[in-house]
């Protein structure tokens, strides 16, 4: 029989070369890879989009740059000379006002995890704003055992907490299918993330929903940013045509991998039948309150008692930042493969934007630790990702290698990256440009990185 996935073959050097010289790009990149003067991120970091309609042949949009700048350092230059926070914090008590409830019951909803940044939002929404947030989450992939303990540290603190388990199943075969098609382990997450907020307001009568940062602190558009308000096609859509999961239509998913209707509801965006004329607004926090991720894991050791992970992540060289789930070290290391950009780049980018770190140190970090292979949880993931026939018995007969093993991995892995990105030579991958092409480091600046461990 023929398999709709067929096991990824080992690339070879002179291949990715020739077809560097053709200029191919994947996913609609632009082929000339330029770095922002001020941070380390580069052109090639794709924006937020509606991620249900994304397929394998999907164009990204990817950061505007100007000037040498990108979008994200444009706007963090706004935030601190043009925002009159004063009047940002009176519109979010006039509109916290509007929604608080006098009997107790919830008047916004919090998604998170327990981490440092939705540690911050409800405990600040509750304690300086009056508010009673029902807080909820999506769970994670795998529990990280500092994860685990945050989420516990964060109900002890005294909030409320509605905790979705969904069906592993569904989620693992959701998962492989957007590893196979995109390179994207997050996605399945990502949409149950998204979704669950909204349909959880409606079951509490609940019109306001907060998240934490505005998409623009990362690059999207400075259009997005006057407003605090999250687009409605973010989690509405009409056409069950338009959704895939995992780069697979709808109908794809039921008739070929044993899929209900049911079993999909949660990672479909709402439709505008199922809200009624059920108001929710979705707002962003950071929208009102100047948004600093160092900052928060700082008031969350206060406030809440927040755990580090005991020693710097794969890939990065923190131990507060996105720590309770094991698939977020895959998350950003396919994303550094497709993009050239990992985790290092995205939280060093940041941190330069917000003053705790020079470019310099932000370069030297990235060489040393971006893109980094995640071996700390490479067997856990490997067994998420496989689909035993018995756990699996109609989509497993799709794939040829149906368990993963750590060359399949590697393999498909190498498949997703860009010839004018990626350079092959033998055996050895490496980076045709990066953000430390042109910079010469201080010994000062090489010596921290070196001996980087995490911040404490």
């Amino acid at each position: 029989m023929g398999y709709i996935f067929n096991k990824p073959l080992k690339r070879i050097d002179k291949d990715v070369e020739a077809d560097y010289k053709k200029g191919i790009a994947y996913f609609g990149l632009n082929k000339d890879v330029v770095f922002c003067k001020s941070c380390v991120i580069s052109n090639q970091r794709p924006n937020s989009e509606f991620e249900y309609n994304h397929k394998s042949d999907t164009k990204k949009r990817t950061i505007i740059f100007e000037d040498g700048l990108c979008q994200a350092c444009k706007f963090a230059a706004i935030k601190k000379q043009e925002i009159d926070w004063d009047q940002r914090e009176k519109e979010l008590r006039a509109l916290c006002d509007k929604h608080r409830k006098s009997d107790g019951s919830y008047d916004c909803i919090v998604p998170g995890s327990g981490g440092k940044d939705s540690f911050f939002t409800s405990h600040m929404l509750q304690h300086k704003y009056g508010m009673t947030p029902l807080t909820i989450t999506w769970a994670p992939n795998m529990y990280t055992p500092w994860g685990l303990k945050n989420m516990e540290n964060w109900v002890n603190s005294g909030i409320d907490n509605t905790l979705f388990s969904p069906n592993r199943r569904v989620q693992r075969l959701l998962t492989r299918l957007s590893l196979e098609n995109l390179l994207h382990p997050f996605q399945a997450f990502q949409f149950g993330q998204k979704y669950l907020a909204p349909r959880i307001a409606m079951q509490h009568g609940v019109e306001l929903i907060f998240y934490g940062e505005h998409m623009a602190e990362y690059g999207n558009s400075l259009e997005e940013t006057k407003t605090p308000i999250m687009n409605e096609s973010y989690f509405i859509e009409d056409n069950l045509d338009d959704f895939y999961a995992g780069g697979v239509s709808h109908s794809d998913l039921m008739d070929n991998y044993g899929l209900t209707s049911a079993d999909l509801k949660h990672y479909k965006p709402l439709t505008s039948k199922e809200i009624g004329d059920f108001k929710i607004q979705v707002h962003y926090f950071g929208y009102y309150e100047p948004w600093h991720p160092q900052g928060n894991y700082y008031y969350s050791v206060e406030h809440g008692g927040f755990v580090t992970a005991p020693e710097r992540l794969s890939g990065v060289y923190t131990k507060y930042a996105s720590i309770d789930d094991k698939m977020e070290e895959f998350n950003y290391y396919t994303t550094g493969i497709k993009y050239g950009i990992g985790w290092t780049s995205f939280v060093s980018a940041f941190e330069s934007r917000s003053g705790d770190l020079t470019r310099e140190e932000a370069v030297a970090l990235t060489k040393k630790y971006d893109i980094e292979f995640p071996e700390t949880w490479i067997n856990d993931f490997l067994e998420y990702v496989s689909l035993p026939s018995k756990e699996f018995p109609e989509a497993s007969k799709h794939f040829e290698q149906p368990i993963i093993d750590r060359i399949y991995f590697d393999n498909l892995v190498d498949k997703f990256r860009s010839p004018h990105i990626w350079k092959l030579d033998g055996d050895k991958w490496s980076l045709r440009k990066s953000c430390w092409d042109d910079v010469v480091e201080s010994d000062n600046e090489i010596d921290t990185a070196s001996n980087w461990t995490g911040n404490k």
